[in-house]
């Protein structure tokens, strides 16, 4: 695509992201931020990661997202006895009557989709929550010897319900390191509660239309990639991200007083696509600062590990991340 027709796309996309906005609100009762950011993973090629208490509509806003985006959904329910078979598929034996031979064939799990919601993630075994996770970074199943790759493009928002702890396997540092955003919802307005009551009480039923198509979004998704970025904003991404690292002589002093660990590259990576995505979302060629700014918490959230300092005087990530932004 030559650099006219990329910027011909750009404005394009931005009346697809309109399109879609109009859609999912036909369904979904505010919740505009969260829906940005979703669909800001989704172009960037990344996986969310959603937290929020019961009752926020966090799996109808991802169904409803892949039907306006006319893609494969699935949703998995995470449990306590959950195996590994369960999302990535098994073989079976099947005898052929004629022959009275017996072969094994492959039964795809729930995973082989575009759109994977994996509920409640935290429920099940370290064991389970890895085979789900393999599947997010290399995109492609192993079972028996065989490699079968997933169907793109491929898309998993994991939920988590931030109050019942209890028989929970929360993922670690270096799992939840796998997600691109950690996305945390919040209780409606006042307004906005009394439009669900109204909508979700009546008997009027709401159908949505169906915006882009697998394909389209695979080429959404490279036009992101194909996004130039100024030096500036690369440096002030690698910069923010250093800073958050105690050992770093970078580090400001709440930053070596809170934090025991510190964000990875994977977290400048993630600044810059979430940037670039933003910006093409807006219809803009390049990203800018703001842009960087504007995805910071849900980059960070999950990355920073907090030291016991922190929990004993009630620090917030949130809070560290504000602090980073206005040094």
């Amino acid at each position: 695509m030559t650099p006219s027709g990329d910027l011909d796309a750009l404005r394009s996309l931005k009346e697809s992201r309109d399109a879609l906005r109009n859609e999912i609100a036909k369904v979904i009762v505010g919740q505009d931020q969260t829906v940005n950011e979703l669909l800001i993973s989704l172009l960037a090629r990344g996986h969310c990661l959603l937290v929020g208490v019961p009752g926020l509509a966090k799996t109808l806003l991802i169904s409803t997202l892949a039907k306006v985006l006319d893609l494969k959904f699935s949703r998995i329910q995470f449990t306590p006895d959950l195996m590994p078979s369960d999302i990535t598929g098994m073989e079976i034996a099947e005898e052929d009557r004629a022959s009275g031979r017996r072969t094994f064939k492959f039964i795809k799990g729930p995973v082989f989709a575009n759109i994977v919601l994996a509920d409640e993630v935290n429920r099940t075994p370290p064991k389970t929550q890895a085979a789900l996770l393999q599947a997010m970074q290399e995109h492609e199943v192993t079972a028996a010897g065989e490699t079968y790759k997933l169907d793109e493009p491929f898309f998993v928002l994991a939920t988590q319900n931030p109050i019942e702890q209890e028989g929970t396997y929360p993922l670690p540092e270096a799992q939840l390191d796998r997600f691109m955003f950690n996305l945390w919802m919040d209780y409606p307005s006042v307004k906005e509660e009394e439009l669900i009551v109204k909508t979700t009480t009546s008997a009027a039923e709401v159908s949505v239309s169906k915006v882009l198509t697998g394909q389209q979004i695979i080429a959404l998704q490279s036009l992101v990639r194909r996004v130039p970025v100024s030096d500036n904003v690369v440096e002030y991404a690698v910069k923010l991200v250093r800073r958050t690292r105690p050992a770093s002589t970078d580090a400001p002093q709440f930053i070596k007083d809170y934090v025991s660990w510190g964000c990875g590259p994977r977290a400048s990576q993630y600044l810059i696509l979430g940037a670039k995505t933003r910006a093409a979302l807006d219809g803009r060629p390049t990203p800018e600062i703001e842009d960087i700014r504007a995805v910071v918490l849900p980059v960070l959230r999950h990355r920073l590990v907090l030291s016991f300092n922190a929990e004993a005087d009630g620090v917030k990530v949130q809070d560290l991340v504000e602090k980073l932004m206005n040094a």
